[in-house]
């Protein structure tokens, strides 16, 4: 039996550190409003009348603007007053939707433009078999826990941290009552509640454009993303596909670490190359350069050029996606496998991933790293270096 999905947009906050008079909701961003992106992504997943926007009233004008391209069926209901926090907010609308009966309840920030259908698609997969499911992405970066001072205390292993986006999923029932229990609490997310009655929640795969829209500069990020997007949509029945692969080794050298997909990964011995020997985006750059008939990246960074002696393997990376660009396409997925005995690659891939998408600057979700090992047959099984080999899909327009 299919299930009948509501949703909650909260779109009832001020903005205040994004620094306008208008709510960063209501701006305008590829020629929709913010809060108009997210409506019209849910609405390819339900009933336009099971979303339900919870706003401020002061807010009216600006809403009417926004969605009036949107609801000229009248299906879709009309919003709802926010509480003074998120988690009242929320409330608000699960009970503005409790008389539509909804089984499950998808609850989405609206400074979230980004939100994309595969998102969407794996939590409400991910809640046919949990209460409750939230996309999520590697924390990349070192955390230090610090006192009131800022001096560092602790270190904290970044290997089991994830950052929270949205939309989160729930069974409706469960979220609805946890709100109820805990009304008045304050919590940081949706999903801290069902961890507080002791009811498991799932991570799935969330997207970097999926990020929230908090600063300024976040604001730019998203421009770029909805340009991008607009440009997909347009030149999808004009593209081509096309296929690259990579392939490359690097002995070890006297050293403490290794980088590699352009983390530091801490090791016996280093490798030795021209620039900072990092096998996997070399590999990677290969690729792309061969799907668009580029060469190699011998032929656009030669080792006898001592300029490149010691850099870091990202600038070579970037330079083969913005040939990509250049060209008006754009970089489907790619996926790299480093071969090697140690270091121990799998704690260190959502990083990687993470660190690749960063540099070609496409969604996390399109981005595979992965290791194997020649069962101690050969150089690497000899520990004598690490051999990479990668796989891009990269679309180009037809002219």
């Amino acid at each position: 039996m299919t299930q009948k999905t509501g949703v909650v947009i909260v779109a009832a906050g001020s903005g205040s550190r994004f620094g306008d008079p208008i709510p960063k909701q209501y701006h305008m961003l590829g020629g929709k409003s913010i809060l108009a992106h997210c409506i019209e992504c849910f609405a390819r997943h339900t009933d336009p009348g099971l979303i339900q926007v919870v706003y401020n009233p002061a807010h009216q004008d600006w809403y009417e603007s926004a969605t009036a391209t949107l609801d000229k069926t009248g299906l879709l209901p009309a919003p709802v007053t926010g509480g003074d926090t998120r988690q009242q907010s929320v409330l608000n609308g699960l009970r503005a939707l409790e008389a539509k009966g909804p089984d499950i309840v998808l609850i989405h920030d609206a400074a979230r433009p980004g939100i994309s259908d595969d998102v969407i698609d794996r939590v409400m997969t991910a809640l046919q078999t949990h209460p409750g499911a939230i996309p999520t992405l590697p924390v990349a970066d070192t955390i230090k826990q610090t006192d009131r001072d800022g001096v560092i205390t602790k270190t904290i292993a970044r290997e089991t941290l994830q950052r929270a986006q949205t939309p989160q999923g729930f069974d409706f029932k469960t979220v609805l009552d946890a709100h109820q229990k805990f009304e008045g609490q304050e919590f940081t997310d949706d999903a801290a509640l069902l961890e507080a009655i002791g009811l498991d929640v799932i991570c799935v795969a969330g997207t970097t454009n999926n990020d929230k829209i908090t600063h300024r500069d976040d604001f730019g990020r998203a421009q770029n993303w909805a340009n991008t997007t607009d440009k997909e949509t347009a030149h999808m029945s004009q593209e081509e596909y096309r296929a690259g692969t990579g392939f490359d080794v690097h002995r070890f050298a006297p050293g403490d670490h290794c980088i590699l997909c352009g983390v530091k990964v801490p090791h016996s011995a280093r490798l030795e190359g021209h620039s900072d020997a990092d096998v996997g985006l070399h590999t990677l750059t290969d690729a792309i350069l061969g799907a668009i008939g580029a060469g190699d990246i011998g032929q656009h960074f030669p080792p006898s050029d001592m300029q490149w002696k010691g850099a870091a393997s990202d600038i070579f990376l970037r330079h083969a996606a913005d040939l990509v660009r250049k060209r008006g396409g754009r970089i489907v997925n790619v996926d790299v496998t480093l071969i090697c005995e140690r270091p121990k690659i799998g704690p260190h891939t959502p990083a990687m991933r993470q660190k690749v998408a960063e540099i070609l600057g496409i969604d996390v979700d399109r981005v595979n790293v992965k290791a194997t090992t020649t069962e101690r047959l050969g150089f690497t099984g000899r520990e004598e270096g690490i051999a990479a080999q990668a796989v891009v899909s990269v679309a180009l327009p037809i002219n």
